[in-house]
């Protein structure tokens, strides 16, 4: 259904020392196609001029658009670091626009990213979050010949089941949502506040919308995702070798944070009452069987080997994660 008024975007800024790149994502902030109607800046204890270069290219850009309507400002500045997830809580919470764009520091927007991301809310009126594909460039914008979603290994019956509105499903068994391509209806917040820190912001929004929600993707690069020393979180490709070295490496406590973080999923959906399907909270419990089996696997490899053949057989190793590399992996990993 196609909404009858334009909406329009609010972009949450979130910053941490990143003046060096700054001046690039809010000039591409500002002058898209289809402008945003403000700017919520949360700078995270920033020791360098963040908060000075924003308010200054903010300014630039409107000097060098005089006829454009202006674009607000709003900056909360931390004195103590809260974090990245808490940091964007802060920022998404102060958004007053019907939709909210995440913005990283050090990526560069394409021109045209809201106009084409925005018409696709405004032609659906069920879509609560959208995310895209992203090129990958290195700290001097330089294309390093790949693709976000190249990287994350996305494979087409991924894609698929996304579009067909099976996000949940795909979620379930990993993350495909970046934040810095992300954006999502102020709605959304209502279910997903507060912001669990054992939860990347982007990878909670997504899945928590996509319980009750239509939730897609665009398969085209809609930002310039910069690859560099300093990212909180970057995308690359593993090799073989590395696949086999993580084969190979301690699980730590992998298992137990995923079984964690699948509660936490649980009790946020039963507090959403009704409106979340019986068969989704069926598949986030038998997610938490998944990663305690795993989180309790024996020492021993030559003792893991008949548990985890019988967890293979029920099919969770496929439904909640990467399926025959997941069983390798704890047949293989020390402890």
């Amino acid at each position: 259904m196609r909404n009858p008024r334009p909406l329009e975007v609010s972009v949450a800024l979130c910053t941490h020392n990143g003046a060096a790149f700054l001046r690039e994502q809010v000039r591409s902030i500002c002058l898209q196609t289809r402008p945003p109607v403000e700017i919520v800046l949360s700078d995270d204890a920033s020791r360098d001029a963040s908060v000075e270069v924003v308010r200054a290219t903010v300014a630039e850009c409107a000097a060098e658009r005089p006829a454009a309507a202006p674009i607000a400002l709003r900056v909360f500045e931390n004195a103590k670091a809260l974090r990245v997830v808490k940091n964007f809580e802060q920022a998404i919470s102060a958004c007053t626009s019907e939709l909210i764009a995440l913005s990283d520091q050090d990526d560069v927007w394409m021109p045209d990213r809201l106009e084409k991301m925005v018409a696709r809310f405004e032609q659906d009126d069920n879509l609560v979050l959208l995310h895209t594909d992203a090129r990958l460039v290195d700290a001097e914008r330089h294309d390093i010949g790949d693709t976000l979603f190249h990287a994350l290994e996305v494979v087409p019956s991924e894609v698929e089941r996304i579009h067909a509105g099976n996000a949940f499903d795909v979620f379930l068994r990993r993350n495909l949502v970046t934040g810095a391509t992300t954006i999502f209806r102020r709605s959304l917040l209502a279910d997903a506040l507060p912001l669990p820190v054992e939860w990347v912001h982007d990878e909670w929004l997504a899945i928590v919308a996509s319980t009750t929600s239509r939730v897609d993707l665009l398969e085209e690069p809609l930002i310039e995702y910069r690859q560099h020393a300093s990212n909180q979180i970057g995308a690359r490709r593993d090799t073989f070798a590395e696949k086999v070295r993580k084969a190979l490496a301690s699980r730590g406590n992998t298992h137990v944070e995923r079984a964690i973080k699948a509660e936490l999923l649980l009790a946020r959906l039963l507090q959403m009452g009704d409106r979340v399907p019986p068969e989704i909270l069926a598949k986030v419990r038998s997610k938490i069987v998944h990663q305690r089996f795993r989180a309790a696997l024996p020492a021993s490899r030559f003792a893991r080997c008949v548990p985890i053949l019988r967890e293979a057989m029920t099919g969770r190793y496929d439904k909640f994660g990467r399926g025959f590399r997941g069983v390798v992996r704890d047949l293989f990993e020390s402890v």
